[in-house]
């Protein structure tokens, strides 16, 4: 773990990497930058919170906020990782609270001047813990749909971390476009227990691929592994996973946090309440989801249905199914 309060093992954040395809551009701040501090219980590479570092780091380059984090902060530190950086100033923290509930709202209710804007399954509290989740299900359910007219064996593995609301929801967004072109799927659902373990991930794609999936749906990093290990096509989910997979995922439901994080921000600088739900910038929309998909992998009929229900979302005329039901 990089030290708490310090600039981190990467510095402040002014790197060149750009959003990806199907973000709406960042708003203009006219405000002096803010101090954002943003607390990563992976590494940053982990794919998850890659797109929140991402997106703090454009905010940073665009002179938006000045930008400081640390990475790898297990739970029994989460907490006061929380504390040293609103004791040290920062306006908005940036985090997630899944394993660590009624710890950061306590220090949320702690330092009621500091807006903290959190990935949780849990609703907002008082005026400054704000709450995301991470809605790409609409875009995992158009690569559903793709992968629903590639499919020779009519079986789809999915991986997952832990069966959390937004894990299903992913997974049943996938399933659900799956099954929009091809009613009689099958599919085969694993849950590798931890949020970080390409290893274990791994291992679950090729059960998987051993009881007959041809095409996996990987929300956990490593299951595109199996998928090239075994020469069959993967879709990745949060980033895109194609440059480093060329030849084996075909389309990513990709998600982008910048939404979310410019209307906390807007709303930390007019100091206006943060405890407030911001998901529904998560949506397809809003930007903050899309699909990227690889044109010469995909049959071409499969193509124009896709487009035209990607065209119905954004202008809010079909609803992706929301289950956060855990998937059979």
């Amino acid at each position: 773990m990089t030290t708490l309060g310090t600039i981190g093992r990467r510095g402040f954040l002014l790197g060149s990497a750009t959003l990806g395809a199907g973000l709406v551009l960042p708003r203009a701040f006219a405000q002096a930058p803010l101090k954002v501090a943003g607390l990563h219980a992976s590494p940053v590479e982990n794919a998850w919170n890659s797109r929140l570092h991402q997106a703090l780091q454009e905010a940073a380059r665009d002179g938006a906020i000045d930008y400081v984090f640390s990475e790898g902060v297990g739970g029994t530190d989460y907490a006061r990782a929380m504390r040293e950086y609103a004791e040290q100033g920062a306006k908005l923290i940036v985090g997630e609270s899944y394993a660590v509930e009624s710890e950061a709202r306590q220090v949320a209710a702690d330092y009621p001047d500091t807006a903290f804007l959190m990935g949780s399954s849990g609703g907002p509290a008082g005026d400054n813990f704000g709450t995301f989740g991470t809605w790409n299900h609409e875009a995992a359910y158009l690569a559903g749909m793709l992968a629903g007219k590639m499919s020779e064996s009519g079986i789809f593995g999915s991986v997952g971390a832990i069966p959390i609301p937004e894990v299903n929801m992913l997974i049943n967004g996938f399933r659900a476009g799956v099954d929009a072109v091809r009613p009689d799927a099958k599919h085969l659902i694993g849950f590798i227990g931890t949020f970080f373990d390409p290893p274990k991930a791994r291992e679950a794609g090729l059960a998987q691929i051993d009881a007959g999936a041809d095409i996996l749906f990987g929300e956990r990093i490593g299951t595109a592994d199996a998928a090239k290990e075994r020469g069959i096509k993967a879709i990745g989910s949060l980033i895109d996973y194609t440059p480093r997979y060329p030849d084996t995922v075909f389309a990513n439901a990709m998600w982008y946090f910048r939404p979310i994080l410019d209307a906390a921000i807007a709303d930390t600088q007019a100091g206006n309440p943060t405890g407030k739900n911001y998901t529904p910038f998560s949506l397809m929309k809003e930007g903050g989801n899309d699909i990227v998909f690889q044109k010469s992998m995909v049959p071409e009929d499969a193509i124009g249905p896709m487009e035209e229900k990607r065209a119905a979302i954004k202008a809010g005329e079909f609803d992706v199914p929301i289950n956060f039901d855990e998937p059979a």
